[in-house]
């Protein structure tokens, strides 16, 4: 670990532009690395917080082919999509590029061409799957098997999701285009790999024994895997029309593979913004003072801590990052999220049902953040965050001590008398949360940085709690100017520190008591004797917080609900047609309508109700296995079909002389084949 750097390089991972940004990406990647380069800033630090657009690959083309509209047409709206997101949720890059950018396509094929001249690449004559339907070659993303490893009959090409082993797409057991969904075939195609098994020594000597006591487990535990698993060349090219032409002479036709253009894009991006600022960019990329840390998802583990740091170390000018702070993934009400089947909270419509509850979903997300192991986030636990934590505990000191300070001083900050024991405990306790919040941070525990801002809440509330000074202000006026100084330095030291965590927040917070932004640091909390003098005017009180009634949840919850509808029907497959009959076999069938006069539970049997049926020939006892669909009061007096002339059958020694006949809607549920209309008697045929 590089002890005091000199700057920050931070990094968070390029999305790929074809679709909006969710939760989950806001909680495995963007709230992390915003809340520490906010953090760095605060301490002073020379910071690049660098993202971009991921905008190249196959998956571009073939919804551009989808859509009925170009590759470009694609990027740009996704593009400004997510860019809109990232500024609306705080997120304070120092530069948002795109991978089409002329300074990407210029620095990608620079870094090609450099390891190509050197003969860092290996060039082969391979079979490849292809796609004799869409004529073209499959990348990786686009076949899907078999897993040779963990029989997962569901892994990608470039990897099994289900046991984290990185793959070749030929490596899949009966491998499947997801394009047409045909059987690919091989066919000889010519490309570029880079040997990764030729730095094998390398990574293990950088990461097994470098950084085996700083890495998080799960990036430690898969980067072993793969090592152990023995590496082996991997492609940098690939047969596309959409993507960064390979710079060189016999390779028309051919494009960097995505997954060596795209870490090239912190770079590009790291230049644009440096040429912007008037800097230069190389220290950030290329001085050992300089410590590189990348934000990422568990998904992209193997690009950024095997094949991106290989690519750096081939090309020789480059640093290695210092961390790779990978989270795991975040699920939605049980499930995983999902883009395809949009289970997913799409920040765009977060904002339009919740206007100006950024900070909300930046706290949930971070509370229950999944650090190192998948967490699930449900919209009744973020109302408890929002209700139980920001409301009742942060919002509630700031606006007790902002309502006080206005009501008793007209908003001048009272000086303090001589400090009781428990008012320099307080302080002390106070300024002791700087060095705390940033140990937790530094070690990328975010959520438990979370915390201990919320226990400098805790302490606020509990000191007010504890002093009254809405008791003590008429019999002791002098004490309660000491209490109110007090509190007041815990809230100017919460606009602090919370910014890295609830930006808009803070800037409220600041607004609120009068203090401009960057009047204070991160240190001052600790070093400084005043934070807020005595005399200071403040503002009025403003809620930071406001409670999230039922209705509104109940509101997400039901439009999950409908997704999960939409998607079972969607996905419902239909039972194919059964052996051709006759008429005459089907004539035989004696289908009445009838009502159902009686239902109980058969004993001891969880799936079956007796049933007596007015079928219009007789009254009769039907036994039906709809226990667990329907409650017996329930579906009395209903209109049913009944199939009259079916053998009697004894069940659990009641004879059922007859069947009820059902369906299932798209959701599985039992629905009864039922006559409506008005004017059919009970004993009619249905014919």
């Amino acid at each position: 670990m590089l002890q005091d750097p000199k700057r920050y390089t931070v990094t968070a991972a390029l999305p790929y532009t074809n679709g909006p940004i969710h939760i989950g990406h806001l909680a495995g990647v963007y709230v992390p690395s915003d809340i520490y380069s906010r953090y760095l800033r605060l301490q002073g630090k020379d910071v690049a917080f660098i993202c971009g657009s991921d905008e190249h690959g196959v998956a571009i083309s073939m919804k551009a082919k989808k859509e009925g509209i170009t590759p470009q047409q694609v990027i740009d709206k996704y593009h400004t999509i997510i860019k809109q997101s990232f500024e609306d949720f705080g997120i304070s890059f120092d530069n948002y590029s795109r991978t089409s950018a002329k300074v990407h396509h210029e620095t990608a094929s620079e870094f090609f061409r450099k390891l190509y001249d050197e003969g860092k690449f290996i060039e082969e004559v391979t079979e490849q799957l292809y796609d004799e339907e869409a004529h073209q070659f499959l990348a990786d993303r686009f076949v899907t098997g078999t897993c040779p490893k963990c029989g997962n009959e569901e892994a990608y090409g470039d990897q099994c999701e289900r046991c984290g082993s990185s793959l070749n797409a030929t490596d899949l057991i009966n491998p499947k285009s997801t394009i047409t969904g045909s059987k690919p075939v091989l066919k000889e195609t010519k490309h570029w790999f880079l040997p990764l098994d030729q730095y094998d020594t390398f990574l293990r000597e950088w990461i097994l024994e470098g950084h085996k006591n700083e890495w998080k487990p799960n990036v430690f535990g898969q980067v072993k895997s793969w090592l152990d698993d023995g590496l082996k060349p991997r492609a940098v090219t690939r047969d596309l029309d959409w993507g960064i032409p390979v710079p060189v002479d016999g390779a028309e036709g051919k494009v960097l593979y995505v997954w060596f253009d795209a870490p090239i894009g912190y770079i590009s991006s790291t230049k644009e913004w440096a040429q912007r600022e008037g800097k230069d960019w190389e220290p950030y990329w290329k001085s050992n003072d300089t410590k590189l840390v990348h934000f990422i998802g568990k998904d992209n583990i193997v690009f950024h801590c095997v094949i991106f740091p290989a690519m750096l170390k081939a090309e020789g000018t480059y640093i290695l990052p210092d961390n790779v702070p990978a989270n795991e993934f975040l699920n939605l009400e049980g499930n995983k999220l999902s883009t395809s089947k949009n289970w997913a909270v799409w920040l765009h419509e977060y904002l339009e049902d919740f206007p100006g509850k950024q900070d909300v979903l930046r706290y949930a997300l971070t509370s229950n953040a999944p650090e190192t192991k998948d967490n699930d986030f449900t919209w009744k636990d973020f109302q408890a965050r929002n209700n139980n934590e920001l409301v009742a505990i942060f919002g509630n000191f700031i606006n007790r001590v902002v309502v006080l300070s206005n009501k008793y001083y007209n908003g001048v900050i009272p000086a303090p008398n001589e400090f009781s024991d428990v008012d320099e405990a307080t302080l002390t306790e106070m300024r002791a949360y700087p060095a705390v919040i940033a140990s937790s941070v530094e070690r990328y525990r975010f959520r438990e940085a979370l915390s201990e801002l919320m226990n400098l809440a805790r302490l606020g509330n509990k000191y007010l709690a504890d002093e009254e000074p809405w008791k003590m202000v008429k019999e002791n006026p002098a004490r309660v100017q000491t209490q109110m100084y007090v509190a007041l330095q815990i809230a100017a030291a919460l606009s602090v520190l919370s910014e890295p965590f609830l930006p808009f927040t803070a800037a409220k917070l600041k607004s609120m008591l009068n203090l401009a932004d960057g009047e204070l640091a991160w240190n001052d909390i600790t070093l400084k004797e005043d934070l807020i003098k005595a005399g200071h005017q403040i503002g009025q009180a403003e809620l930071l917080f406001a409670k999230i009634e039922d209705e509104e949840i109940q509101k997400q919850v039901e439009k999950l609900e409908a997704t999960k509808t939409a998607n079972n029907a969607a996905n419902k497959t239909v039972e194919p047609q059964k052996e051709t009959i006759t008429f005459e076999d089907f004539a035989k069938m004696d289908i009445r309508t009838g009502t159902i006069l009686e239902a109980e539970k058969m004993p001891k049997a969880n799936k079956l109700l007796v049933l007596k049926v007015d079928t219009g020939i007789d009254v009769r006892t039907i036994v039906s296995g709809i226990a667990e669909s329907f409650k017996p009061e329930d579906i009395i007096g209903k209109r049913v079909s009944v199939l009259v002339n079916l053998a009697p059958r004894a069940l659990r020694g009641v004879e059922s002389q007859g069947m009820i006949l059902m369906t299932q809607n798209a959701e599985g549920k039992l629905v009864f084949i039922n006559p409506d209309a008005d004017g059919v008697g009970n004993g009619e045929m249905i014919s």
